[in-house]
C-alpha cells in the first residue's frame, strides 16, 4: 500500500514547484542534477545553488542560443557556465529576451561541454511543460535521492519524466451537460481532464451528429486575447464564431476548445511575444527568441477526444495543412478540408502573412 505520489504525479508537482521557483532534482541511475527555472529563479535560490560543490550551468534551448550568437554544442540546447560575477538577473537577461535590442550582447559566453546532456534537455521540457520560458539552472549532483531527501524537494527519475513528457496525457470525460447557444439550441458541452494535471480541453457538441459518418470539425486553440477581448491582432475570434456558426447551419458538428494558448506556449509567453512583434520582429522570430519552436501544440490531444466521442472522421475547418496531417497520422480520417477564411484586417495583415509564408497556412 503507498499513499505516495506515482510518476504522472510527482511529474506534476515537479511543474508546480518549478512555477513557484523551488528546485526540482532529476535522477538518473545514480547521476543526478538539482535545477530551477530561471524565469521564476530568486537571488536567494540563485546563491543557494551557487553554493553547492559543482558547476552552476544555465541550460537554454538552441533557439535561444542562435538569437545569442551561443553555439549549441549539445544540437537542441546550450549549456552556459555561469560566471563568478552575476546574480539571478544576469540569467534572467539571458532567458529573456525582452531587453535584446537595448543590451544585445549578453556574452561572451562559456560554453559548458562535460558530460551528457541529458539530464539538462529533460529539465528544459520539464520547464516548458510548466509554461515557463524554456531556461533552466542547474548543477551536476552525484547523489540525487540524498539531495532531495535533505532539502525536501520533488525527485523525478529520468527514464520516466522522459517517457511522460514525450506522451500525451490520457484523457477522461469527465462531464458533459445540454448548452443552449447562439448558434443551436441543441449545444452540449464536454469538459476532458488530463491524468497529468494539466490543463482541462472542451468539446462542443453542436446537434447529435452520427458517429458512423463525418462529422464537420474545428481544432481550435484557446486565444484569451481573441477570442474573450475580441483581439485585432489575430484572426481567432473570428474563426471561433465562424466554425461555430457554421455547424449551427448545418444542424451538427464538433468545435474541440483547446487549453494551448499561444501555440501552446501559453498566455505570459504569447505576451512575451506579442511584446517583441511590437519590437519589430514577426510571431515566427518572437517565438524562435523565446527560445520556442514555431509551434508546441500537441494537436493528438484533438484525436484523442474525437475517438473518445465516437468519431473516425471529419470534415476539418481548418487553413492549416498540418492540422490534417496530424489528424490522419493519428487515426482520424479527414474526408475535406473546409476553408475558414475570416478575420483579416490592418491589424492582423502581417500576422497571417508570417502564418503563409512560414508555417504553410493557406490563406
Amino acid at each position: 500500500m503507498s499513499l505516495g505520489p506515482d510518476p504522472v504525479e510527482t511529474l506534476a508537482r515537479a511543474r508546480a514547484d518549478l512555477r513557484m521557483g523551488v528546485p526540482v532534482v532529476l535522477n538518473d541511475a545514480g547521476a543526478g542534477l538539482i535545477f530551477a527555472g530561471a524565469e521564476s529563479l530568486s537571488n536567494t535560490r540563485f546563491a543557494d545553488l551557487r553554493a553547492l560543490s559543482g558547476t552552476l550551468v544555465l541550460a537554454i534551448t538552441a533557439r535561444r542560443a542562435e538569437t545569442l550568437k551561443a553555439r549549441a554544442y549539445d544540437g537542441d540546447l546550450a549549456r552556459l557556465v555561469v560566471p563568478t560575477d552575476v546574480d539571478a538577473s544576469w540569467v534572467q537577461a539571458v532567458a529573456d529576451p525582452a531587453d535584446d535590442l537595448n543590451s544585445p550582447m549578453k556574452g561572451p559566453f562559456h560554453r559548458h561541454r562535460d558530460g551528457d546532456a541529458a539530464l539538462f534537455r529533460a529539465a528544459l521540457h520539464v520547464a516548458k511543460s510548466a509554461r515557463l520560458l524554456p531556461a533552466v539552472l542547474g548543477v551536476a549532483i552525484d547523489d540525487p535521492a540524498e539531495c532531495a531527501a535533505r532539502f525536501g524537494l520533488t525527485l523525478l527519475d529520468l527514464t520516466s519524466a522522459r517517457d511522460l513528457l514525450a506522451e500525451t496525457s490520457p484523457l477522461h470525460e469527465v462531464v458533459h451537460a445540454r448548452l443552449p447557444l447562439t448558434v443551436s439550441e441543441a449545444g452540449r458541452l464536454h469538459i476532458f481532464r488530463p491524468e497529468d494535471g494539466g490543463e482541462e480541453h472542451y468539446a462542443v457538441e453542436i446537434g447529435d451528429p452520427p458517429r458512423d459518418q463525418p462529422v464537420l470539425s474545428r481544432l481550435h486553440s484557446a486565444c484569451f486575447t481573441g477570442d474573450l477581448l475580441g483581439s485585432l491582432k489575430c484572426d481567432c475570434g473570428p474563426q471561433l464564431r465562424a466554425a461555430l456558426a457554421q455547424m449551427g447551419e448545418e444542424g451538427a458538428g464538433v468545435l474541440l476548445y483547446l487549453n494551448q494558448e499561444g501555440r501552446g506556449i501559453g498566455l505570459a509567453n504569447k505576451m512575451r511575444a506579442y511584446s517583441l512583434q511590437d519590437q519589430g520582429f514577426d510571431t515566427v522570430e518572437a517565438n524562435h527568441r523565446l527560445g520556442f519552436e514555431d509551434d508546441e501544440r500537441d494537436f493528438k490531444i484533438g484525436a484523442a477526444i474525437l475517438r473518445q466521442m465516437g468519431f473516425s472522421a471529419v470534415r476539418l475547418l481548418t487553413n492549416n495543412p498540418a492540422k490534417v496531417a496530424m489528424m490522419q497520422a493519428n487515426g482520424i480520417t479527414v474526408t475535406d478540408r473546409v476553408s475558414l477564411r475570416v478575420g483579416k484586417g490592418k491589424h492582423n495583415e502581417a500576422y497571417l502573412a508570417t502564418k503563409a509564408a512560414k508555417s504553410g497556412h493557406l490563406l
